[in-house]
């Protein structure tokens, strides 16, 4: 049901529901919350869909109907409010690979990551309002920091369905990939992103690095080992011209 996959310091969580186009359900959402947890101290987290049709697209709304109560409701939302929360926190880079369409909920767990990185052929929608209702995992927020609060009122008020393309151009999507190329492609940037110091440089430009820590940071990372191997390949390719 969710899917975890720990390898060389990268962690790829896969939401694998392809018969209910990856809806959450009630039990898919309790795995979804401990398999971020047991990806805590990975140094790149991707989260992706099976299948080709579906990203996520939301919750299981077949089972979801029978919740009814004041209390069943908070329960449900509280829950993966505080997914994507932990998602948008997650120290080290988070990618949503849009395999399929991210519809409603999918749609907010798309934006609770750092990147989004879609095939072209995909869409998203935060068609929430299609329901009578409004996002309430966060997505609604997220998205306004993302396109402004008058397009993300556009989108989420009306529901618009969004191709890939224009996604990107409204700065929701981060990178397009040809659907030829996708799997490769988002794996050539999570392990990247899992190899190289990308934790620090996630804290620099989401501000929560302050300048004297910045400069604290650059400086262990000069010293560092890596740093001068690294350096000697470079050097060692150049000599070797």
């Amino acid at each position: 049901m969710i899917d975890l996959e720990l390898a060389d310091g990268l962690a790829v969580i896969t939401v694998n529901r392809p018969e209910s186009r990856n809806a959450l359900s009630l039990a898919a959402m309790a795995e979804l919350d401990k398999a971020v947890d047991a990806a805590a101290g990975a140094d790149a987290l991707v989260l992706t869909g099976a299948g080709d049709r579906a990203f996520v697209s939301g919750g299981d709304l077949k089972e979801l109907h029978a919740i009814r109560t004041e209390e069943e409701v908070a329960a449900v939302t509280e829950r993966m409010r505080s997914v994507c929360d932990r998602l948008a926190a997650f120290p080290t880079p988070v990618i949503a690979a849009l395999n399929g369409h991210a519809i409603g909920g999918g749609a907010e767990l798309a934006v609770a990551a750092d990147i989004r990185i879609a095939a072209d052929d995909i869409r998203i929608a935060f068609n929430q309002a299609t329901l009578g209702l409004m996002p309430a995992w966060g997505g609604g927020e997220r998205l306004a920091r993302l396109v402004g609060p008058g397009r993300a009122l556009l989108i989420a008020g009306t529901g618009r369905m969004l191709g890939a393309a224009e996604a990107a151009q409204l700065g929701l999507i981060d990178e397009v990939l040809p659907r030829a190329e996708f799997a490769a492609g988002w794996r050539a940037s999570a392990r990247a992103l899992a190899s190289r110091p990308a934790r620090e440089v996630k804290r620099l430009v989401t501000g929560a690095l302050p300048p004297a820590e910045a400069l604290a940071t650059f400086t262990s990372l000069w010293l560092s080992e890596e740093h001068w191997a690294a350096l000697d390949a470079v050097l060692s390719r150049g000599r070797g011209r």
